[in-house]
């Protein structure tokens, strides 16, 4: 199962989230990637094979230093293990960096939908429907939530999503059905997951999702609302 982490805080991001993922090497994958917010926009590295493979991109190519970011180990189900198909996925305006667990069962016509719109795509996966999708409710006038409210309506299958958006630098939001989902709060730091594991070191104040709920977090606040944004 994959191993997701997101952080906002005033650690050096890269570290938090490298931490973390290999803390959950043991839940197994065959990728690894990060993505982070900087003032010039989202920066990523993603590299198939171990999380070895990724941490030496990161020494060849090293990325700005940021206070939030996300993280990801993947279990190819949709496209085989490439750098390509490694999360976390970048809409194709730039904006938007999303990581996903489970499965997106309908991604087939989503991805037919966004194609016939001029969207490219990068991968195979079902997971970067959800990437292209939260970008384009964002253009159309929304907020990060408001679009992965909106997305998670149109999903369906398992999922926990995790996205950041790249004009909107302190804020992580997250989606949540029918797989795990943990949020770990801080002093001046949240932390979302897949795995407590991943937090541990941090922090021991842990709040698991409800199904069918999406998070807002920054680094001293966190709200859940359903996926029609109640509270």
């Amino acid at each position: 199962m994959c191993g997701i982490i997101g952080y906002v805080g005033p650690r050096n991001a890269q570290n938090v989230l490298v931490d973390a993922l290999r803390r959950m090497e043991y839940r197994g994958y065959d990728s690894a990637g990060i993505a982070v917010g900087t003032d010039d926009g989202l920066v990523w590295r993603k590299k198939a094979g171990k999380l070895s493979n990724l941490e030496a991109e990161l020494a060849a190519s090293p990325i700005p230093a940021s206070h939030i970011g996300i993280g990801h180990t993947r279990w190819a189900t949709h496209g085989a293990p490439t750098d390509a198909n490694a999360h976390p996925h970048i809409s194709a305006d730039g904006r938007v960096a999303l990581i996903h667990n489970g499965i997106i069962e309908n991604f087939a016509p989503l991805r037919a939908e966004l194609e016939a719109q001029g969207v490219a795509f990068r991968s195979q996966t079902d997971s970067e429907v959800a990437s292209q999708l939260v970008a384009r409710e964002i253009a159309q006038g929304a907020g990060l939530a408001d679009a992965m409210r909106a997305v998670s309506r149109r999903l369906e299958g398992a999922f926990t999503l995790v996205a950041m958006d790249a004009q909107n630098p302190d804020l992580l939001v997250a989606s949540r059905r029918n797989s795990p989902l943990v949020m770990g709060v801080g002093e001046g730091e949240m932390f979302v997951a897949s795995d407590v594991a991943a937090f541990i070191e941090f922090t021991r104040e842990a709040v698991e999702m409800g199904q069918d709920v999406v998070v807002e977090v920054t680094r001293d606040s966190w709200k859940v609302t359903d996926f029609d944004g109640t509270p």
